[in-house]
C-alpha cells in the first residue's frame, strides 16, 4: 500500500458529533440528554426547545453529518483509502456507545476519531473524550473487546477548513449591495463559553487568567486574521473585523465571553458602519445555533436596525474539508507508525498536539477521558 494512503494502524474512522432532534417529540428528550445532571425542570426545557419547534422540531445537524459521511466515504474511495467510516453522537441517535458496539462487532480494534468541533475547549474536546471513556467502559461491562480510540488533532487552522470559509466570506461580500460592500465590517462568530472555561482551554501552557480566553480565544483570533488577510489580498479592500460570540446559555451572573453578536450589530450600526458580514468560523456546519442565532435572531436585529447583513457559509460537507479529514487521518497514522508526517496549518499557531496532555481543557469535576495522556484505560476508569 502506498505510504500516502496507508491508514495503518487504524481500521476505521468514527465521526463523533453532538446530535440533535429529528422531530417535535424528540426535542425535550434530546435536551434532557444535553442537560443531564443539572436539575433543569422539564417545563424549562420546553421553553428552551422553542428554537427547535420553530424548525419543526428538527435540528439540521444530523442531516449535515449524513452529508459529511457521504463526502468522507466518496473522498476515501476516490483516493484509494480503504477504511470504513462510522458515525456516533453524544446526545442523540445514533448514540456513541451503540456505534462503538457495532464497530467492535464488525471487528474494529483501532479507531481514529474525528470530533465535529475544531477548537480547544472543555465542551469541544475534553467532554468528547469523557464520552469516549464512558462508552468504552460500557463495552467492557458487556464483556466486549475494548478498542483503542485516538482523537485526531484540532483542525481549526487546516487549509481544508479555512479555505472554504474564506470563499464563504468573499461570496457574502459579493452578495451585499455594491454601495455598502467596501465599507462592510466582518464579524467572526463562535459559541460563547464561560470565561473560566475559556481561560483553561488548551494545554496548561495555554491557560490564562481574568477572562483572556486561553487557547479557545487565541485559536479563533488566529483563524479570523488568516481569513481577513486572505479577503484583503483577494479584494484589495481592508475590511475591519472583530471576534464576537453567540448562543450564550448560562446563568446571568456567570461571566461568559463577549460581545454578543446582536450587541455588536447595534454597536456597529451606531458607529455608522454600512454593512456587516457574519462569518460563523466556530462551527463546522449550519446547525441550529447558526440557523437560529444568526439566520433568525441576529438577522432580525439587523433588519430592525436597518443594517445590511450577509451570513457566510460554514464548511459543512465541502470536498476540501473531506480531504482535510483524510489528511488528518493519514498524518496521525504515519506518526503512529513511527514516521514523521507532513502537517498542514495556516496562521501562527502551528499544528498542535496529537495526544492531549495532562491538564488539557480540564473538566469541571474529575472524570476519566479517553484518547489523552492521562487515560488509564477502561479497566482503571471503571475503578476510578
Amino acid at each position: 500500500m502506498p505510504e500516502q494512503c496507508d491508514p495503518r494502524p487504524y481500521d476505521a474512522l468514527l465521526l463523533l458529533s453532538f446530535g440533535g432532534p429529528e422531530g417535535p417529540d424528540d426535542v425535550v428528550p434530546f435536551l434532557e440528554n444535553v442537560t443531564r445532571g443539572r436539575g433543569i425542570p422539564r417545563e424549562r426545557l420546553k421553553e428552551v426547545g422553542q428554537h427547535y419547534f420553530l424548525f419543526g422540531g428538527v435540528s439540521p445537524i444530523n442531516a449535515q453529518n449524513r452529508e459529511l459521511l457521504d463526502a468522507l466515504r466518496k473522498d476515501f474511495a476516490e483516493h484509494g483509502l480503504d477504511l470504513p467510516v462510522y458515525w456516533g453522537n453524544r446526545n442523540w441517535a445514533p448514540y456513541l456507545t451503540d456505534t462503538l458496539r457495532t464497530m467492535v462487532h464488525d471487528g474494529h480494534r483501532r479507531i481514529a476519531v474525528l470530533a465535529t468541533s475544531a477548537y480547544a475547549s472543555y465542551s469541544g474536546c475534553r467532554q468528547y473524550r469523557e464520552n469516549l471513556a464512558d462508552a468504552l467502559a460500557a463495552l467492557r461491562a458487556e464483556a466486549l473487546p475494548v478498542p483503542q480510540v485516538d482523537k485526531l488533532r484540532h483542525y481549526f487552522n487546516h487549509p481544508g477548513f479555512i479555505r472554504p470559509m474564506i470563499d464563504g466570506v468573499l461570496a457574502s461580500l459579493a452578495a451585499l449591495p455594491e454601495a455598502v460592500r467596501d465599507g462592510a465590517h466582518l464579524a467572526f462568530t463562535t459559541h460563547s463559553i464561560p470565561t473560566a472555561a475559556a481561560d483553561t482551554s488548551g494545554t496548561p501552557a495555554d491557560h490564562t487568567r481574568d477572562g483572556e480566553g486561553g487557547a479557545y480565544v487565541a485559536q479563533h483570533l488566529d483563524v479570523a486574521r488568516v481569513i481577513a488577510d486572505a479577503v484583503r489580498a483577494e479584494t484589495g479592500v481592508d475590511h475591519p473585523w472583530r471576534l464576537v460570540y453567540q448562543s450564550r446559555s448560562g446563568a446571568p451572573h456567570v461571566p461568559w465571553l463577549e460581545p454578543d453578536i446582536c450587541d455588536h450589530l447595534e454597536e456597529r450600526h451606531a458607529a455608522g458602519v454600512p454593512a456587516v458580514v457574519m462569518a460563523p468560523i466556530g462551527f463546522v456546519s449550519d446547525h441550529m445555533e447558526v440557523k437560529y442565532d444568526l439566520d433568525t435572531e441576529a438577522t432580525a436585529k439587523a433588519a430592525e436596525l436597518g443594517l445590511p447583513v450577509a451570513r457566510s457559509a460554514t464548511v459543512g460537507a465541502d470536498p476540501r474539508f473531506a480531504a482535510a479529514v483524510r489528511d488528518l487521518l493519514l498524518e496521525r497514522a504515519t506518526a503512529e507508525r513511527g514516521r514523521t508526517p507532513e502537517r498542514c496549518a495556516l496562521g501562527s499557531l502551528g499544528t498542535g498536539h496529537d495526544l492531549c496532555p495532562v491538564g488539557c481543557c480540564p473538566a469541571r469535576a474529575p472524570r476519566p477521558a479517553a484518547a489523552g495522556a492521562d487515560w488509564r484505560g477502561p479497566a482503571a476508569a471503571a475503578r476510578a
